[in-house]
């Protein structure tokens, strides 16, 4: 509701950075539109914050280097924090999963099994 009632504005004539128009110029409903838009949009920030504050006051640490579990790519194969070059050797890319069959290489063999092709 903001940025593109903005365009439209644009299209229509609305000049940049005025602050004052006149009434006549028919700016004045999307102008108020994209203003209400802009606190609201502004407000939808508080919650975000407050969850960022929160996590990081009472959240519980993941445990885990893949706290998902089935991670796909290769950020998810090493530790958390990482090491300093990430891995003391390269990996092997065989698909485009490649920590999901590092973790997981009963379910990948399973899953080819029972591929239909």
């Amino acid at each position: 509701g903001t940025f593109l009632v903005q365009h439209w504005l644009g299209n229509m004539g609305f000049p940049r950075r005025y602050a004052d128009y006149l009434p006549t110029d028919g700016f004045t409903l999307l102008n108020t539109i994209s203003s209400i838009s802009a606190f609201v949009l502004g407000a939808s920030v508080l919650p975000f914050l407050y969850n960022i504050l929160r996590s990081y006051r009472h959240g519980e640490p993941a445990g885990r280097d893949d706290p998902w579990g089935y991670g796909n790519s290769l950020e998810w194969a090493t530790t958390s924090p990482p090491p300093r070059h990430n891995f003391l050797e390269l990996p092997r890319i065989r698909s485009e999963r490649p920590a999901f069959e590092l973790h997981y290489p009963h379910m990948v063999e399973r899953m080819r099994d029972e591929a239909h092709f």
